[in-house]
C-alpha cells in the first residue's frame, strides 16, 4: 500500500470511526470505568513513544495494578482495535488497487500481467519465444496447515461481516442509511466482544482441511480472471497470433497428508481428505454447469448455427439411454441447455465414483474429457452472432477445469525420513531380508541401498502374511501407500502432488519411499504396471548441513539405475524441496539465505548434467524468520538459471486468510505471482559477478559463526524459555499438530514455528536478522566494501530481497520491549550475557542495513509501512507489557498448591494466551 495522500485521510477517518464505535461498545458492555482504563493506557503508551518523562514507569505501574478482570477487558480492547486497524489497512489497499486500475496506461499498472507481457515484447521476445515461456510456466502454490491461523473462524466471520458493512457504508449516501449501518457495525462489535477468542481445544485435521476449503470459492473466481488477463494482454501485445494457454497457477495442499511428527494424520484422515477435495471440485463444476444452463437459453428458432451439438446430444443418448429422461423436458431447439444437461448427468455420475468401487458407466474418467465437452460448447457458442461476448463465460469454466480438475488441489503426503527408516528396519526383518533389527540398523549406506534396490521389483511383502505382526507404525505406513495406489487408480495421478521426505540425509531415504511404493503396488496385484512409476518422490533438504550435502545426495541418487528409471518414466522430471524454516533456526538468517541460494545452483548443475529437469519446491513460511515476505519478491530473487518457469511454493496457514479472504487482494497476489514469474523466466538478470558471491560466502560464514555462538551459549535454552512466552505458545490450541517433532525437549526438536512465534511475540525477531550485523561489520573492514555492498543491493535481486526482509524484521523489533521479557529470566551472568549479545547485534544489524541501503532511517523507502508500524506501537506496547506482567504472575504462583491457586493459574494462563492472539494481530504474523 503506497503512501498516497488523497487516500491517507480516508484511512485515518475510517480508523477513527471504527475506534469510536469500539469505544461505545466497551462503554455499553464493560462500563465507563473499563473504557477509562483502556483510554488511560493508550495515552500512556503514546506518551511513552513520544519520550515524555516517567511515562514508562506510569504505564508499567498502571498495568501492575490491574486485576485479572480488568486485564481481560484491556487485552480484548486492544486486540479488537488491532483487528479493526488491519481491516482498515486492507480496505485501503483495495482502494489503492482500484485507483491504479482507473489510472492505468495501455501497458497496465505496475507489477501486472499486462506490464510483464509488454516488457517481454520490448526485451525482444517474439511470439514464439513467449509461447515457449508459457509452455513451461507453472506455479503451484501449496497450502499448509501450520502454524495455522491463530484467530478462530468465528472471530474472522465477524470481522468479515464488518468489512462487508463498511463496503456498504462507502456507497450509502443517505444520513439515515449511514446511521443504520453504524448500528449494524456496532452490533457485530458487540458480538465480537462476547466471542471467545481462544479455542477451547485443538482443531482436528479435518477441521483444518475444512478451513482451507473455505477460501476455495475465492480461488475458483480469481484463477480464471488471471488467465483471462493474460489472454487479453497477449492479444493486445502480439496481435494476429494465437497462443496456447494453460493455467499459470494451480494449487496443492498437504493439509490432511502431512504426517511429519503428526500422529493425527492417519491413512483414514488422508483418505477422507482426498474424498473431500474431489467432492468440493465436482460441486463447483456442477454449480458452473447450472450457471451456464441458466444463462445460455439460446434457441435455434432464432437462428440456425453451424455446430454439432445436436449430433453430440443424440450420440450421448444413444450411448447412455438413461440420459433421455434428463433432457426430455428441455426444448429440442435449446441445444446448449440440452448439452449442458448431458454434462451435468455425467458429472453427477462422476461424483458417485469411490476408491474401491467399479467404474460407473457415463462418468468422466478424467477432467480432460469434461474439458473437451466444454470446448465443444465453446466452439458452438462462438459461431452465434455476438459469440465472442458469450464465449467469455464459457471460457471461465474451461479455465476452471484446467486449473482445478476433479481434485481442486492435489494432495501431498509428507513424512520424516527417520520415521520411515525405523519402519523399514522392521519390515526388512519381517520379510527376511535382514536377520534382525540390530543387523539392519548397522548397515552402511551402500549396503542399505543394495538391499532396497535388489528387492525393489520382487513381491516380498507376502512373506509377512502369517508371520509376526508388524507394529502399528509399520502397518500404518503400508496402509498409507496402499491408499495412494487406490487414489491413483480411481481418481487419477493428478489427485496426488507427490511424496515429500523431510530430513532427507542420504539417498536411501528416497529409495525407501520408492521401495514402499513399488512393494505395496506389487502386493495389491491388479494395478496397471505403469502406476508403479507414477509417484513423484520429493526429497526435502532442511538444515544447513543437509543443504550443503544435497547436491551429492542427488548425484548419488541419479546414479542408482532403478531410481533413474523411475525419474525417466516421469518425463525426466524431479522435484526437490528446500526448507527455509529449519535452515534458519539451524544457522541463522543470512547463512540460511545464502545456503539455500548456493544449494539451488549446485542442485541445478547436478540435474542438468544428468539430463533431468529440476523443479524446486520452496518451503517458505509466512513470517520473515521462516523465509516469508512478498511472494513476487522471492520469485524475482531466485538464482539465475534455477527457475525455468516451474516451481512449487508453500502458502502457510497463517497467511491464507490475509491473502485469500478478499477477492481483490487475492487477485492482486496471483497477478504479482504471474508477473514476477514471467519476468524471472523470460528476462532473467545476468549471472552474478564472482566478487559478489565471494563476499556472500564470507558474510554467510561469519554470520553462521556468530549465530551459533548465541544459541550455543551456556543457559541459552533456559533464557529462551524464561525470556519468551514459548511455554504458552506451545500450549495454544491453534493447530492439530504437536509443537515438537519427536517429543524431545531440546532446541533441535522444537519446530521452527513456535521458535519464530515466540521471538515475534516479544518483539525480538532474531530469526530474521541475527548475525547480519556482525557479518556486515566485519566485511566493511575491507577497503571499498561499502560501495560494493550498495551496488549489490541496487543490482542483485537476491541481495536486495534478503536485506529488505531483514530491514522489516529489524524495524518491527524493539529492544526496549524485548528488555522487559529478558528481565523475566534469572539475572545470572550467563543470561545477562545473552541479553546483551542480542541488543548489540540488533544495533549492529540496524547500522548495517542503513549502510547497505544508503538511507537515513529504517523503511525510508516505504514510508507507508514505517507509518503503519509507528501507529501500531501505541496499541501493541500495552499488550507486550501486559503479557510480561502475566508471565511474571504465572511463574510466581507456579509453586502454589490448592484449588484457589489452581483457579488463579488457569485464569492467568487464559489471559496470557489471549495476549498472544492480540499481539499476533498487531504484528500481523504469528510464526
Amino acid at each position: 500500500m503506497p503512501n498516497e495522500p488523497k487516500n491517507s485521510d480516508r484511512l485515518r477517518d475510517e480508523i477513527a470511526m471504527l475506534g469510536n464505535l469500539l469505544g461505545e461498545t466497551i462503554r455499553e458492555i464493560a462500563g465507563d470505568d473499563a473504557l477509562y482504563i483502556v483510554e488511560d493506557l493508550r495515552r500512556l503508551a503514546w506518551d511513552n513513544r513520544e519520550g515524555r518523562p516517567a511515562a514508562a514507569s506510569r504505564l508499567n505501574g498502571s498495568i501492575a495494578s490491574l486485576t485479572p478482570n480488568q486485564l481481560r477487558v484491556v487485552i480484548r480492547s486492544f486486540s479488537i482495535f488491532l483487528d479493526l486497524l488491519n481491516l482498515s489497512e486492507d480496505r485501503q489497499r483495495v482502494r489503492v488497487l482500484e485507483q491504479r486500475e482507473r489510472d492505468q496506461t495501455v501497458d497496465g499498472r505496475g507489477e501486472s500481467i499486462a506490464s510483464a507481457v509488454v516488457h517481454l515484447k520490448e526485451a525482444g521476445k517474439s511470439a514464439e519465444d513467449v509461447q515457449g515461456l508459457l509452455d513451461h510456466l507453472h506455479i503451484e502454490l501449496v497450502f499448509t496447515a501450520h502454524p495455522t491461523e491463530a484467530k478462530r473462524r468465528s472471530v474472522r466471520s465477524k470481522l468479515r461481516k464488518i468489512r462487508e458493512l463498511m463496503c456498504q457504508y462507502d456507497i450509502e449516501s443517505r444520513p439515515a442509511g449511514k446511521t443504520k449501518l453504524e448500528r449494524l457495525i456496532q452490533a457485530e462489535l458487540a458480538k465480537l466482544w462476547q466471542t471467545n477468542f481462544i479455542r477451547p481445544w485443538r482443531p482436528s485435521v479435518m477441521q483444518e482441511v475444512q478451513r482451507a476449503l473455505s477460501i476455495k470459492p475465492v480461488l475458483w473466481e480469481v484463477v480464471p480472471q488471471n488467465l483471462s488477463e493474460l489472454r487479453h494482454a497477449l492479444a493486445n501485445t502480439y496481435p494476429h497470433k494465437e497462443f496456447n494457454l494453460k493455467p499459470c497457477v494451480t494449487y496443492g495442499s498437504w493439509i490432511g497428508g502431512d504426517r511429519d511428527g503428526h500422529p493425527g494424520v492417519t491413512p483414514e484422515v488422508t483418505e477422507q481428505t482426498f474424498q473431500w477435495l474431489r467432492e468440493a471440485a465436482l460441486d463447483f463444476h456442477l454449480t458452473s454447469c447450472d450457471r451456464l444452463y441458466d444463462s445460455l437459453s439460446l434457441s435455434e428458432r432464432q437462428l440456425t448455427w453451424g455446430h454439432d451439438l445436436g449430433v453430440r446430444v443424440k450420440e450421448a443418448v444413444a450411448q447412455w439411454p438413461d440420459l433421455e429422461s434428463d433432457i426430455a423436458a428441455i426444448p429440442p431447439d435449446e441445444l446448449c441447455r440440452r448439452w449442458l444437461a448431458v454434462m451435468k448427468w455425467r458429472i453427477e455420475r462422476t461424483r458417485l465414483i469411490n476408491l474401491d468401487g467399479d467404474p460407473i458407466d457415463g462418468s468422466y474418467s478424467t477432467s480432460q474429457q469434461m474439458g473437451d465437452d466444454v470446448n465443444a460448447l465453446l466452439q458452438s457458442v462462438t459461431k452465434f452472432p455476438g459469440g465472442d461476448l458469450l464465449a467469455d463465460e464459457v471460457s471461465v469454466w474451461k479455465d476452471q477445469i484446467s486449473a482445478f480438475g476433479f481434485h481442486l488441489t492435489c494432495l501431498d503426503v509428507r513424512q520424516d525420513a527417520r520415521a520411515y527408516r525405523d519402519v523399514m528396519n522392521e519390515i526388512l526383518v519381517a520379510v527376511g531380508l535382514a536377520a534382525d533389527v540390530d543387523t539392519v540398523d548397522s548397515l552402511d549406506e551402500s549396503q542399505r541401498q543394495s538391499i532396497l534396490v535388489d528387492s525393489l521389483d520382487e513381491n516380498v511383502l507376502g512373506a509377512i502374511d502369517g508371520g509376526s505382526p508388524l507394529s502399528s507404525d509399520a502397518s500404518d505406513t503400508l496402509d498409507l501407500f496402499k491408499l495412494l495406489h487406490r487414489v491413483m487408480a480411481a481418481y487419477g495421478p493428478q489427485a496426488i502432488g507427490g511424496h515429500v521426505i523431510s530430513m532427507t540425509q542420504v539417498p536411501s531415504d528416497v529409495l525407501t519411499v520408492l521401495w514402499l511404493w513399488r512393494q505395496t503396488g506389487l502386493a495389491m496385484g491388479d494395478l496397471a504396471a505403469e502406476q508403479l512409476t507414477r509417484l513423484p518422490v520429493m526429497p526435502l533438504f532442511e538444515t544447513i548441513e543437509d543443504l550443503q550435502n544435497g547436491p551429492q545426495i542427488l548425484t548419488d541418487l541419479f546414479a542408482v539405475p532403478a531410481y533413474r528409471q523411475h525419474v525417466d518414466a516421469q518425463d525426466d522430471q524431479q522435484v526437490v524441496m528446500l526448507g527455509y524454516s529449519d535452515s534458519t533456526k539451524d544457522g541463522g538468517y543470512l547463512s540460511a539465505c545464502w545456503s539455500l541460494y548456493r544449494a539451488q545452483l549446485q542442485l541445478q548443475e547436478v540435474a542438468s548434467e544428468a539430463g533431468i529437469e529440476l523443479t524446486f519446491f520452496h518451503g517458505r513460511g509466512g513470517s520473515l524468520g521462516r523465509g516469508g515476505g512478498p511472494t513476487a519478491r522471492s520469485i524475482r530473487s531466485l538464482p539465475v538459471g534455477t527457475f525455468r518457469g516451474a516451481l512449487r511454493l508453500t502458502e502457510q496457514g497463517e497467511v491464507l486468510a490475509d491473502r485469500y479472504d478478499d477477492q481483490q487482494i487475492a487477485h492482486r497476489h496471483l497477478e504479482q505471482v504471474v508477473w514476477s514469474s514471467l519476468l524471472a523466466s523470460g528476462d532473467p538478470p545476468p549471472a552474478d559477478p564472482d566478487q559478489w558471491t565471494e563476499t556472500l560466502d564470507t558474510m554467510a560464514t561469519d554470520s553462521f559463526t556468530h549465530y551459533r555462538q548465541l544459541i550455543e551459549q551456556p543457559d541459552f535454552v533456559p533464557f529462551f524459555r524464561l525470556g519468551t512466552p514459548v511455554d504458552e505458545v506451545e500450549q495454544l490450541q491453534i493447530g492439530s499438530r504437536p509443537s515438537r517433532r519427536r517429543g524431545g525437549a531440546s532446541l533441535s526438536d522444537l519446530r521452527a514455528i513456535p521458535w519464530v512465534f515466540s521471538w515475534t511475540q516479544c518483539r525480538c525477531l532474531i530469526p530474521a536478522w541475527y548475525g547480519l550485523g556482525t557479518a556486515t561489520e566485519m566485511i566493511l573492514e575491507q577497503q571499498g566494501m561499502a560501495q560494493q555492498l550498495q551496488t549489490m543491493y541496487r543490482d542483485w535481486p537476491f541481495f536486495q530481497a534478503t536485506i529488505d526482509n531483514a530491514e522489516l524484521a529489524i524495524a518491527k523489533s524493539d529492544m526496549d520491549i524485548a528488555g522487559y521479557y529478558a528481565q523475566l529470566a534469572d539475572q545470572s551472568e550467563n543470561l545477562k550475557t545473552i541479553s546483551q549479545m542480542i541488543r548489540d547485534e540488533h544495533r549492529r544489524s540496524q547500522a548495517a542495513i542503513l549502510k547497505i541501503t544508503g538511507r537515513d532511517s529504517l523503511l525510508g523507502g516505504t514510508p507507508w509501512l514505517k507509518e503503519s508500524i509507528r501507529v501500531r506501537n501505541r496499541y501493541i506496547d500495552p499488550l507486550n507489557l501486559i503479557q510480561v506482567e502475566l508471565l511474571s504472575r504465572l511463574r510466581a504462583c507456579a509453586e502454589e498448591t490448592g484449588e484457589e491457586a489452581q483457579q488463579r493459574q488457569t485464569e492467568l494462563q487464559y489471559l496470557a494466551r489471549l495476549s498472544i492472539n492480540g499481539l499476533a494481530s498487531g504484528m500481523r504474523t504469528s510464526g
